[in-house]
C-alpha cells in the first residue's frame, strides 16, 4: 500500500480537516502530569549537566565569549520549541515529533527522527553517568571507587524509579527543578555580592578586568568560540521534553504555551547570567573540564561547605537529565513500535501505564557507557557529548521541516493553525536548519574531537539505512492494518 493511499485515508477520516489522526502509540497512557510539573519539566530541560558541569571547560577553551554562544543557541533553542509548541498544541501526543514526522514526512522520516533522537538521548545519558560518577569523585570518601562502578549505580537508581510511574516522574523533576533554580539564584545573588563588594576569588579581584587582562571576550580568538557551539547546543538539548510530556498532561492547550513563552528569560537568566558572572569572577584559564565551575568558585571562596552543596547539586541536575533521557525515549520508541519502526518489545507497558521496553533499551545502551567509563574514564563525557549532539541537531532540524510542511499544509486548508504559532515563517525555520548544519559543519574544524564526530555520520546513515530494510516489511503491514480500520 502506498504511502498516498494511506495519507489520503487518513485525510478522508478527518471531519472539516480539523481533527488530526490519532497515534496509536498514545494509547494507554495516564494523564498525570499535572501543569506544575510539566512548567518544571520546562526549566529543568533547560538547566543541565551541560551549563552544570560542560560550562568550565568551554569557559576554559572560548573565554567570556562563551556568554554570546549560550544567547545565540538559546534564541535558535527557543525557535525550536516554538515550533514544536505549536505543534503540540494542533495534535498533543506521547510520540511527539516523531509523531509528527509520522504525519508529515511519512514513516521514513519517523522511522530516521525517533532513532536519532534515541542515538542522542542514550549517549545522553552516558554523559549524565559519566558526570555523576565525576561529581561523587569529588569527595575524597568516594576516590577510591572505580568510575564505572559509580557510573553503574546511578543508572540502577535512576532506572528504578523511572519504572514506577509518570506520577513519581513529574513529582522527581518538579523537585529536581525546584533544586537546580533555587541553587542557580543563590550562586547568582553571590556572585553579584563579591562583584559588589569586590571580595576576592582565589587571590582574585572580581568585576571586568578579569576580562580585560586576561585576553578579553576573545583570549584564544574565534575558533573556539565557535568549536564549542555544539556542546552549547548540547546543552538545551532536553528542551523539547515539553512536547513529550504533554501527552500525559490533562490541559496541553493551557500547559503548553506557558511553559514554552517562559524559556526565553531562562536561557537569559540562568544560562547566560551565570556564564557572565563566572567570567567576572574568575579567568577562564582557571576552570576546568572535569570540575563544575560553580563549584570552582565556590570553593574558593573560603567556604568548603559551599562546594559541597554545589556539588550536591549538580549531582541532582544529572540524575534529572539521566531520568528525563529514561522518560522521552521510552514514549518515544513505543510510539515507534507502534507504527513497525522499532523492536515490537519496545511497545510494552507495565501497570503503571510506562513503556517499560523503551526505557529498557535505553538503559542497555547506557550499560555500555559504563563499559566505555572503565576503559577510557578521562575521555568518556567528550566523546558522546559530541555524539549526542548529532542526534539532538537532526532532532531540531526535523522538528523545523515537520513545521514547514504543516505550514504549507495550513495555507492548503488540510490543517489548522492554533492561536499559538512560530512567527516568521517559512524564513524563520530556513535559518533555523542553516545555522544547525553550520554548527555540525564547523566541528571539522576541530581535528581532535570534531572531525572524528563528523566522520561518524557516514556510519550512522549505513546503519539507518540497514536498519529501514529491516522493518520495512513490518511497517508496510502495520499501515495497510491501519488503512483497513479506516476504509471500514
Amino acid at each position: 500500500m502506498s504511502k498516498d493511499a494511506v495519507d489520503t485515508a487518513g485525510a478522508a477520516s478527518r471531519t472539516g480537516a480539523t481533527q488530526s489522526p490519532a497515534d496509536a502509540g498514545d494509547a494507554g497512557y495516564s494523564k498525570g502530569l499535572k501543569a506544575r510539573h510539566v512548567n518544571m519539566i520546562a526549566i529543568g530541560g533547560a538547566i543541565g549537566t551541560g551549563l552544570f558541569l560542560g560550562a568550565g571547560g568551554r569557559l576554559h577553551d572560548a573565554g567570556p565569549a562563551l556568554a554570546v554562544a549560550y544567547l545565540v543557541c538559546g534564541a535558535f533553542a527557543f525557535f525550536v520549541v516554538r515550533a514544536l509548541g505549536e505543534l503540540v498544541l494542533y495534535r498533543p501526543s506521547s510520540g511527539s515529533f516523531v509523531s509528527y514526522a509520522r504525519e508529515f514526512l511519512g514513516e521514513k522520516g519517523a522511522y530516521v527522527a525517533g532513532w536519532m533522537y534515541f542515538l542522542n538521548w542514550s549517549t545522553t545519558g552516558i554523559a549524565d553517568i559519566t558526570a555523576i560518577a565525576l561529581y561523587t569523585h569529588y569527595w575524597s570518601f568516594f576516590t577510591d571507587i572505580p568510575q564505572w562502578v559509580l557510573a553503574l549505580i546511578a543508572l540502577a537508581v535512576v532506572l528504578a524509579v523511572n519504572l514506577i510511574s509518570v506520577k513519581i516522574f513529574g513529582e522527581m523533576e518538579f523537585w529536581f527543578a525546584i533544586i537546580k533554580v533555587a541553587t542557580l539564584v543563590g550562586f547568582m545573588l553571590i556572585g553579584i555580592f563579591l562583584l559588589a563588594t569586590q571580595h576576592e576569588v582565589g587571590g582574585h579581584t572580581p568585576g571586568p578586568g578579569l576580562v580585560t587582562d586576561h585576553g578579553g571576550l576573545l583570549p584564544h580568538g574565534m575558533m573556539p568560540v565557535v568549536l564549542v557551539m555544539q556542546g552549547v547546543i548540547f546543552a538545551y538539548a532536553a528542551l523539547e521534553l515539553v512536547g513529550v510530556a504533554a501527552g500525559e498532561t490533562e490541559e496541553p492547550e493551557k500547559v503548553v504555551p506557558r511553559a514554552v513563552n517562559s524559556i526565553m528569560w531562562r536561557v537569559g537568566v540562568f544560562y547566560v547570567g551565570s556564564v557572565v558572572l563566572l567570567a567576572l569572577l574568575l579567568p577562564g584559564s582557571v576552570y576546568t573540564a572535569d570540575q563544575s565551575p560553580f563549584v570552582t568558585v565556590l570553593s574558593k571562596i573560603g567556604v568548603p561547605a559551599a562546594g559541597d552543596v554545589m556539588n550536591l547539586v549538580v549531582l541532582t541536575a544529572a540524575m534529572s537529565s539521566l531520568n528525563s533521557g529514561l522518560y522521552s525515549t521510552g514514549r518515544i520508541l513505543r510510539s515507534m513500535a507502534m507504527a513497525g519502526s522499532a523492536p515490537r518489545f519496545t511497545a510494552k507497558m507495565n501497570r503503571s501505564q510506562v513503556p517499560y521496553g523503551g526505557i529498557l533499551l535505553t538503559c542497555a545502551v547506557c550499560v555500555l557507557g559504563v563499559v566505555l567509563n572503565y576503559l577510557m574514564p578521562s575521555q568518556a563525557f567528550e566523546i558522546v557529548l559530541n555524539v549526542a549532539s548529532l542526534g539532538i541537531v537532526s532532532t531540531w532540524v526535523i522538528i523545523m521541516i515537520c513545521h514547514l510542511v504543516f505550514v504549507r499544509r495550513a495555507k492548503e486548508g488540510l490543517v489548522t493553525r492554533p492561536s499559538f504559532r512560530l512567527r516568521g515563517s517559512p524564513v524563520t525555520e530556513i535559518v533555523t536548519i542553516a545555522f544547525l548544519l553550520a554548527v555540525l559543519g564547523l566541528m571539522w574544524n576541530d581535528p581532535e574531537v570534531g572531525r572524528k564526530t563528523l566522520l561518524l555520520v557516514p556510519l550512522i546513515a549505513v546503519l539507518l539505512v540497514a536498519g529501514w530494510f529491516g522493518v520495512r516489511r513490518r511497517v508496510t503491514k502495520t499501515q495497510d492494518e491501519e488503512l483497513n480500520g479506516l476504509t471500514k
